[in-house]
């Protein structure tokens, strides 16, 4: 989960120097902001701040009972520290799809996000990406697993010691 993130924090990043590299047209920010209601973005970025609270309660709390009752209380004002940061995030992503695509493809894009389909595809993609993600990883394991050993062994025939 954590790996996640680093990569949304890099995207993050990323598209904030992209977007200020090309500004976009209104026109292409009003569509794009439309794109990102429809992939209902806000609710994702919105359910990371419970899973950055959980990150960085044991380096405050530090296993101590008093601190993490007051902890517990606080974290629940953190929505308001939290809320421009979610919304940079929008106003990045936004900004990337005003950047990468035209106004009437964003349309289409969002238009197809409002389909059954679409709504299907913005619901299952996490989880097909981090499901995609895994059999790569175990597949390439394997792949690097097979040719340490056929190369290992092709180099012993060459008289390499290991």
């Amino acid at each position: 989960m954590s790996r996640r993130f680093l990569i949304m924090g890099a995207l993050i990043l990323a598209l904030s120097c992209s977007a200020s590299a090309q500004t976009p047209s209104p026109e292409a920010m009003t569509a794009a902001r439309a794109l990102v209601t429809t992939m209902k973005l806000d609710a994702r970025y919105k359910a990371m701040l419970p899973v950055i609270l959980l990150g960085i309660k044991p380096a405050l709390v530090q296993d101590r009972p008093e601190i993490e009752r007051d902890y517990d209380a606080m974290a629940a004002t953190a929505a308001d520290v939290y809320t421009p940061y979610s919304n940079a995030m929008l106003d990045s992503v936004a900004a990337l799809y005003a950047s990468t695509f035209q106004v009437e493809e964003l349309r289409q894009i969002e238009a197809f996000y409002r389909t059954p389909a679409g709504q299907k595809l913005l619901e299952k993609a996490p989880g097909i990406a981090q499901q995609s993600d895994d059999l790569v990883q175990d597949i390439s394991r394997k792949a690097a697993d097979e040719l340490k050993a056929r190369l290992t062994e092709m180099l012993r025939q060459k008289g390499h010691k290991f």
